[in-house]
Parts: structure tokens; sequence; C-alpha cells
């Protein structure tokens, strides 16, 4: 599909990657943070499974399409390449997993084209309850 790149694997939760003109390119999300499970100097954080495996769920062997923001890097310290990923129905990953109750908002030093849209889908999945935010979710 034209201007559509599979997905090779998932790392975590905000990290994944993806076959990009014969490169495999560690994508970071845009505009998310996920409960860490594979920083080697932390311990699995609450709710990083989760986060992880609804991530695999929904771009693991799909196809997605990568828009870049003018307003933050093209890749991060890590050389992870920053992005929007969207699913080949449109929708915006990124948003998705906020949304959903998997991901935290997260601005890094400046505001990004959808900031707005972000904040106000992690404040409904907190007044909804879902995700990380249920009572439930993160009792030991």
């Amino acid at each position: 599909k034209e201007g559509f790149y599979p997905v090779v694997r998932v790392i975590d939760g905000d990290t994944i990657v993806v076959h990009v003109d014969g490169v495999d390119e560690k994508i970071r999300l845009i505009g998310v943070n996920t409960p860490e499970t594979v920083d080697p100097r932390k311990t699995v954080e609450c709710f990083g499974k989760e986060a992880a495996s609804f991530t695999k769920k929904l771009l693991e062997n799909k196809f997605v399409r990568l828009e870049v923001d003018s307003s933050q890097d093209n890749r991060d310290k890590y050389k992870r390449l920053l992005r929007y990923v969207f699913l080949e129905d449109g929708t915006l990953f990124n948003k998705e997993l906020i949304a959903a109750g998997y991901a935290y908002e997260y601005t890094y030093k400046i505001p990004y084209i959808h900031q707005a849209e972000f904040k106000s889908a992690q404040r409904d999945a907190e007044e909804n309850k879902r995700g990380l935010w249920a009572p439930d979710a993160c009792v030991q």
C-alpha cells in the first residue's frame, strides 16, 4: 500500500520497529508515554505489560502510515524516529493508546500538533477510569 509500512515488531507500548524504505527503523510515538517494560535501569512499571500487549494487538504484523511533526525533532537522543502512527483505517494510534488508558499524554520540551487532543483523551480516560486509571489497575 502506498505510504504504508509494515510493523516488524513492538518493543514496548510506545516504541515499535517499522520497515521503512529497506531499513528497520525504531519509531517512538510522539505525545505519549507508556509505563516502562524494557528499560534495564527500571523495574517493570505498573500497567507496562498491558500497554505493550495493547500495542502488539493493534500493530504487530500490520501496516501503518507514519507522520512527521515539524514542531518536534526528527529523531530522539536514542536515534529513534519521532512519529505519529496511523492505522490503515485512519485511526491515530498515538491518541488511541491514551484514550484506551494505556498511556499518559507526554510533552517533550515543545508542544506538538495534537497536544490538546491528546490531553483531552487522557482526561476522558481518567474520568471514565479506563486502563491504568481503573481503581484496581495497579493494586499489588
